[in-house]
């Protein structure tokens, strides 16, 4: 046998193209399985979708059909929107060349960043079935749609143009896309509805219409009629930069100073900062960066770990706000008929540079089983997480939370807790620190985990006030329609056996009960438009926000033998606008309404009103109410005030 040499075992290296290598490994995409392949097909085209048509702000309108021909196992996949379309000389590109997008280099929260998802899928198609995709596109009602037939030449990573003719949509603009593939639709059809079902909570500005094989239509409708602000695009933080990066962005630096090039190429970095960095370093500032060798970088480098740099902005981000994620839960959740549903949103914050936020809801009681775990529903960049829930940060930030302190069942402290609960938590960032290039789990990253324990911890808490006022506010009601029952008959008896009138029980009712009563109710005016506030009981006539007004009635009642005297404080939604309030607050922020209220003397009642615009209907229907400079064990309906 010759021996091989090494000249031989050169001739024997060959390069790949990554679309060949993702060929080869389509399970890192999300492809693994015919059942799972199916779902992240709808996921990448859905996406596309939602983002076309949010960067130039149309509301959404995407329909999801599947054609399945169970003899070949094939299905075929048809997304269509309502955006912008695609000019002809992009198409092939986007639809078949992996690695090839407008986002990978801009920081700002987006849906994708690679530009692998939906070519990835036009391989799988035709990894599969040999067949290509069909990509429909129209920019303009005065053009006609062209029709594009897509190949991928994996050896090369480019598209080819298999076919080219245009027709006649009855279309202002969008975009069609049709896909062959392998897929097990059976299987499959309910975790596509259930993605589409979850995709519309956090996105409630779109409509998803989603038409089975068999002919039945979902149709999941918008709750919003607002497109979300779009996220601004940032330059790098000093705190998430390798040296690498910072090395590549120093020699391609125009600047001819080192401050210089700190200020225009990175955020955060004002004159003081930047002052620090230099000192910490001990770098002059005359410094050319295109002219620095590796040692000064690798100076700079560790400098920004030894100054405290001011976290980055956060308009690189787009949360979908309390509101909208109340009214999206709420409207989901119909048939359920849930008693209680909180959200709770934490300040903008960053890891290693790379701002996020963190959004919660949970829904409590109705028909959800009490001896089941609570559902989770984990989302990203307003995407939803379908598999490797067990691998997610989300998942053990829920399952490192002692449930029980919270009116949750959960064995030993640890785990999901068992309970009629959903547990929703979404997580917006310039950059989702996901577990693999499938993007179903987000990595530990303590300062993510940290913030939903803090999010999860807000809401179990309401939870928990929730129940406890439930069973005290039932407690004292059995006794009060006992008391009203019961005395009014041993009186009337009694006056009558001994000849003489029935006295007045107001005084002996208020003496049993003890306590200070407050119930709340809340209805509904459609209007077309009314003037509301901006200052304490000032209408600006200029600001008529049209549609609902929700009208709050607080109404309190002393059952105790003194006046009391007590100062109500009532939140109010973020997003809401203050109108008509009577008696008029001490205090009214963004976030709470406060009155301090005259002694109310015992047996008497006290209404306290507020309206509110800005909200739909059922946005706002239940008051949270706390009280201060009282003693909170004698009030039922409210609880104590913390401060904001």
């Amino acid at each position: 046998m010759a021996k091989i040499t090494a000249h031989d075992l050169a001739k024997k290296q060959k390069e790949i193209s990554v679309a060949e290598f993702f060929e080869r490994n389509k399970h890192i995409l999300g492809f693994g399985n015919q059942t799972r392949a199916l779902v992240t097909s709808v996921k990448e085209a859905v996406d596309n979708s939602l983002d076309a048509c949010e960067e130039v702000g149309i509301l959404p309108d995407i329909s999801v059909s599947i054609q399945n021909n169970e003899e070949d196992e094939e299905c075929i996949l048809i997304i269509e929107d309502n955006g912008p379309g695609i000019v002809k000389e992009q198409i092939k590109h986007i639809f078949g060349r992996l690695l090839y997008g407008s986002r990978f280099h801009a920081i700002r929260q987006s849906r994708g960043q690679q530009g692998i998802g939906i070519s990835a899928v036009v391989l799988y198609g035709q990894l599969t079935t040999g067949k290509h995709a069909l990509v429909t596109s129209k920019i303009s009602e005065e053009m006609p749609a062209v029709i594009l037939e897509i190949a991928i030449n994996t050896k090369r990573n480019r598209a080819e143009t298999v076919s080219s003719t245009t027709t006649h949509w009855d279309k202002t603009s969008g975009t069609r896309f049709e896909i062959p593939l392998k897929a097990d639709y059976v299987r499959g059809k309910r975790f596509i509805y259930d993605y589409l079902k979850n995709t519309s909570i956090v996105n409630p500005h779109a409509q998803i219409t989603f038409n089975e094989s068999d002919g039945k239509t979902h149709v999941f409708e918008r709750t919003s009629e607002v497109v979300p602000k779009e996220s601004t695009e940032i330059k790098p933080h000093p705190y998430g930069i390798e040296l690498g990066t910072l090395i590549k962005m120093g020699s391609a630096s125009t600047s001819r100073k080192l401050s210089s090039f700190l200020k225009t190429d990175f955020t955060s970095m004002g004159n003081r900062t930047i002052k620090l960095v230099l000192e910490k370093s001990e770098l002059k500032d005359d410094l050319i960066p295109k002219k620095m060798k590796r040692k000064d970088f690798l100076s700079l480098h560790k400098a920004f770990k030894k100054v405290k740099i001011m976290s980055p902005p956060t308009d690189c981000l787009s949360p979908i706000g309390e509101t909208l994620i109340r009214r999206s839960l709420k409207h989901e959740t119909q048939e359920i008929s849930p008693e209680f549903i909180i959200t709770s949103s934490r300040p903008a914050t960053a890891y290693s540079g790379n701002p996020f936020q963190v959004e919660v809801g949970l829904v409590y009681g109705g028909n959800l089983p009490k001896d089941s775990q609570v559902k989770i529903m984990r989302f990203a960049n307003r995407v939803p997480l379908l598999y490797q829930q067990g691998g997610c940060a989300i998942t053990r930030a829920i399952s490192s939370i002692d449930w029980r302190h919270y009116g949750l069942d959960q064995k030993a402290g640890k785990g999901i807790p068992t309970g009629p609960g959903i547990i929703m938590v979404h997580v917006a960032s310039t950059q989702i620190p996901f577990t693999s290039e499938s993007k179903e789990a987000i990595a530990d990253i303590d300062e993510i985990e940290n913030e939903i324990k803090l999010a999860l911890r807000s809401c179990a808490r309401n939870v928990q006030r929730h129940i406890r006022k439930k069973v005290r506010r039932k407690k004292t009601k059995d006794k009060f329609v006992l008391i009203t029952k019961i005395l009014p008959e041993i009186s009337k008896k009694s006056s009558k056996m001994i000849g003489k009138p029935q006295p007045m029980l107001d005084g002996v009712i208020t003496k049993i009960m003890d306590v200070i009563w407050i119930e709340d109710l809340i209805e509904y005016e459609t209007v077309k438009g009314r003037p509301v506030q901006t200052t304490l009981n000032n209408p600006d006539p200029t600001n008529n926000k049209g549609g609902v007004i929700t009208k709050s009635l607080i109404r309190i009642a002393n059952y105790k033998e003194k006046p009391q005297k007590f100062s109500l404080i009532a939140l109010i939604p973020e997003d809401a606008v203050v109108g008509e309030v009577n008696p008029t607050p001490v205090k009214m922020t963004d976030h709470y309404l406060k009155w301090d209220l005259e002694a109310i003397p015992p047996a008497q009642k006290k209404d306290v009103i507020f309206e509110l615009a800005g909200l739909q209907k059922n946005d706002f229907d239940v008051n949270d109410l706390y009280v201060q400079d009282i003693n909170p064990a004698y009030i039922i309906g409210a609880e104590k005030w913390e401060g904001e």
